[in-house]
Protein backbone atom coordinates (compact mmCIF):
# COMPACT_ATOMS: atom_id res chain seq x y z
CA UNK A 1 0.00 0.00 0.00
CA UNK A 2 1.17 3.53 -0.72
CA UNK A 3 3.08 5.40 1.96
CA UNK A 4 1.17 8.47 3.05
CA UNK A 5 -2.22 6.82 2.49
CA UNK A 6 -5.02 7.86 4.82
CA UNK A 7 -8.42 6.17 4.68
CA UNK A 8 -11.19 7.80 6.67
CA UNK A 9 -14.96 8.28 6.71
CA UNK A 10 -16.18 10.76 4.12
CA UNK A 11 -17.54 14.08 5.37
CA UNK A 12 -19.62 16.72 3.60
CA UNK A 13 -16.50 18.69 2.64
CA UNK A 14 -15.32 15.69 0.56
CA UNK A 15 -18.34 15.74 -1.73
CA UNK A 16 -16.89 18.29 -4.17
CA UNK A 17 -13.98 15.95 -4.95
CA UNK A 18 -16.24 12.88 -4.94
CA UNK A 19 -18.65 14.58 -7.35
CA UNK A 20 -15.82 15.57 -9.70
CA UNK A 21 -14.40 12.03 -9.82
CA UNK A 22 -17.79 10.42 -10.31
CA UNK A 23 -18.69 12.96 -13.01
CA UNK A 24 -15.61 11.98 -15.02
CA UNK A 25 -16.54 8.32 -14.63
CA UNK A 26 -20.07 9.01 -15.88
CA UNK A 27 -18.90 11.15 -18.81
CA UNK A 28 -15.88 9.15 -19.97
CA UNK A 29 -16.06 5.53 -18.80
CA UNK A 30 -18.39 2.57 -18.29
CA UNK A 31 -17.90 1.66 -14.62
CA UNK A 32 -21.32 3.23 -14.07
CA UNK A 33 -24.21 3.02 -16.50
CA UNK A 34 -25.47 6.44 -15.48
CA UNK A 35 -25.61 8.80 -18.48
CA UNK A 36 -25.83 12.25 -16.87
CA UNK A 37 -23.41 13.19 -14.11
CA UNK A 38 -25.27 14.23 -10.97
CA UNK A 39 -24.64 17.66 -9.51
CA UNK A 40 -23.05 18.03 -6.10
CA UNK A 41 -26.35 18.52 -4.27
CA UNK A 42 -27.54 15.16 -5.62
CA UNK A 43 -24.27 13.50 -4.60
CA UNK A 44 -24.67 14.95 -1.10
CA UNK A 45 -28.20 13.54 -0.96
CA UNK A 46 -26.92 10.10 -2.03
CA UNK A 47 -24.03 10.19 0.46
CA UNK A 48 -26.36 11.22 3.27
CA UNK A 49 -28.79 8.40 2.38
CA UNK A 50 -26.01 5.83 2.59
CA UNK A 51 -24.47 7.01 5.86
CA UNK A 52 -27.87 7.58 7.48
CA UNK A 53 -28.58 3.87 6.92
CA UNK A 54 -25.37 3.02 8.79
CA UNK A 55 -23.26 1.94 5.82
CA UNK A 56 -19.57 2.93 5.62
CA UNK A 57 -18.61 5.63 3.11
CA UNK A 58 -14.84 6.18 2.94
CA UNK A 59 -12.34 8.37 1.18
CA UNK A 60 -8.64 7.90 0.56
CA UNK A 61 -6.08 10.66 0.68
CA UNK A 62 -2.56 10.18 -0.56
CA UNK A 63 -0.17 12.69 0.97
CA UNK A 64 -3.14 14.92 1.77
CA UNK A 65 -4.62 14.79 -1.74
CA UNK A 66 -8.02 13.22 -2.49
CA UNK A 67 -7.31 9.89 -4.24
CA UNK A 68 -10.63 8.05 -4.30
CA UNK A 69 -13.66 6.83 -2.43
CA UNK A 70 -15.59 3.69 -1.62
CA UNK A 71 -18.84 2.84 0.04
CA UNK A 72 -21.14 -0.04 0.83
CA UNK A 73 -24.86 0.07 0.28
CA UNK A 74 -27.81 -2.26 0.35
CA UNK A 75 -27.57 -4.90 -2.38
CA UNK A 76 -31.37 -5.06 -2.71
CA UNK A 77 -34.21 -3.56 -0.70
CA UNK A 78 -36.08 -6.76 0.14
CA UNK A 79 -35.77 -7.86 3.79
CA UNK A 80 -34.13 -11.19 2.93
CA UNK A 81 -31.11 -9.34 1.50
CA UNK A 82 -30.43 -7.34 4.68
CA UNK A 83 -27.17 -9.21 5.38
CA UNK A 84 -25.77 -8.48 1.90
CA UNK A 85 -24.04 -5.29 0.80
CA UNK A 86 -22.79 -4.04 -2.54
CA UNK A 87 -19.45 -2.28 -2.75
CA UNK A 88 -18.52 0.70 -4.88
CA UNK A 89 -14.93 1.90 -5.42
CA UNK A 90 -13.64 4.78 -7.58
CA UNK A 91 -10.00 5.87 -7.77
CA UNK A 92 -8.55 9.03 -9.33
CA UNK A 93 -6.64 8.16 -12.53
CA UNK A 94 -3.39 9.61 -11.19
CA UNK A 95 -3.67 7.40 -8.08
CA UNK A 96 -4.41 4.07 -9.77
CA UNK A 97 -1.95 1.22 -9.34
CA UNK A 98 -0.71 2.45 -5.95
CA UNK A 99 -2.75 0.19 -3.66
CA UNK A 100 -5.41 2.78 -2.93
CA UNK A 101 -8.28 0.68 -4.26
CA UNK A 102 -7.04 -2.27 -2.25
CA UNK A 103 -6.80 -0.17 0.89
CA UNK A 104 -10.30 1.24 0.45
CA UNK A 105 -11.90 -2.08 -0.40
CA UNK A 106 -10.16 -3.92 2.47
CA UNK A 107 -11.31 -1.28 4.94
CA UNK A 108 -14.83 -1.50 3.51
CA UNK A 109 -14.79 -5.29 3.90
CA UNK A 110 -13.54 -5.00 7.48
CA UNK A 111 -16.16 -2.42 8.45
CA UNK A 112 -19.03 -4.34 6.83
CA UNK A 113 -17.93 -7.54 8.53
CA UNK A 114 -17.82 -5.74 11.90
CA UNK A 115 -21.37 -4.48 11.23
CA UNK A 116 -22.56 -8.08 10.89
CA UNK A 117 -23.02 -8.28 7.14
CA UNK A 118 -22.44 -11.75 5.67
CA UNK A 119 -21.96 -11.22 1.92
CA UNK A 120 -20.49 -8.50 -0.26
CA UNK A 121 -21.34 -8.21 -3.93
CA UNK A 122 -19.48 -6.28 -6.61
CA UNK A 123 -21.40 -5.24 -9.70
CA UNK A 124 -18.69 -4.32 -12.20
CA UNK A 125 -19.61 -2.32 -15.26
CA UNK A 126 -18.25 -4.24 -18.25
CA UNK A 127 -15.77 -7.08 -18.54
CA UNK A 128 -13.18 -4.61 -19.89
CA UNK A 129 -12.78 -3.20 -16.36
CA UNK A 130 -9.99 -5.65 -15.62
CA UNK A 131 -8.43 -3.51 -12.88
CA UNK A 132 -11.61 -3.70 -10.82
CA UNK A 133 -12.00 -7.42 -11.46
CA UNK A 134 -8.40 -8.13 -10.41
CA UNK A 135 -8.76 -5.91 -7.32
CA UNK A 136 -11.81 -7.84 -6.20
CA UNK A 137 -10.20 -11.22 -6.94
CA UNK A 138 -7.17 -10.29 -4.83
CA UNK A 139 -9.45 -9.58 -1.90
CA UNK A 140 -11.29 -12.88 -2.09
CA UNK A 141 -14.15 -12.19 -4.48
CA UNK A 142 -15.07 -14.73 -7.13
CA UNK A 143 -16.99 -14.17 -10.32
CA UNK A 144 -20.46 -15.64 -9.96
CA UNK A 145 -21.89 -14.44 -13.24
CA UNK A 146 -21.64 -12.25 -16.29
CA UNK A 147 -24.74 -10.66 -17.75
CA UNK A 148 -24.10 -10.24 -21.47
CA UNK A 149 -25.28 -6.99 -23.02
CA UNK A 150 -27.09 -5.94 -19.84
CA UNK A 151 -26.39 -2.24 -20.26
CA UNK A 152 -25.72 0.24 -23.02
CA UNK A 153 -23.49 3.30 -22.89
CA UNK A 154 -21.28 5.29 -25.25
CA UNK A 155 -22.86 3.56 -28.24
CA UNK A 156 -22.12 -0.01 -27.23
CA UNK A 157 -23.64 -2.89 -25.33
CA UNK A 158 -21.91 -3.71 -22.06
CA UNK A 159 -21.59 -6.88 -20.05
CA UNK A 160 -21.95 -6.69 -16.28
CA UNK A 161 -19.71 -8.81 -14.05
CA UNK A 162 -21.12 -10.00 -10.74
CA UNK A 163 -18.61 -10.96 -8.04
CA UNK A 164 -19.22 -12.14 -4.48
CA UNK A 165 -17.28 -12.54 -1.25
CA UNK A 166 -18.36 -13.97 2.09
CA UNK A 167 -17.96 -11.75 5.14
CA UNK A 168 -17.11 -13.50 8.37
CA UNK A 169 -18.81 -16.90 8.41
CA UNK A 170 -20.86 -15.96 5.34
CA UNK A 171 -23.81 -18.31 4.92
CA UNK A 172 -22.33 -21.00 7.19
CA UNK A 173 -24.30 -19.92 10.27
CA UNK A 174 -27.32 -17.93 11.38
CA UNK A 175 -26.86 -14.14 11.46
CA UNK A 176 -26.82 -12.43 14.82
Amino acid sequence: MATGLLIRPAVADDLTAITALYSREVDERVATYEYLAPVETEMIRRWRGIVDQGFPYLIAELDGRFAGYAYASSYRTREGYRWTVEDTVYIEPWAQGQGIGRGLLQRLIDECQALGFRQMVAVIGDVSNSASIVLHERLGFRTVGVFAGLGRKHGRWLDTVQMQRALGPGAESEPE
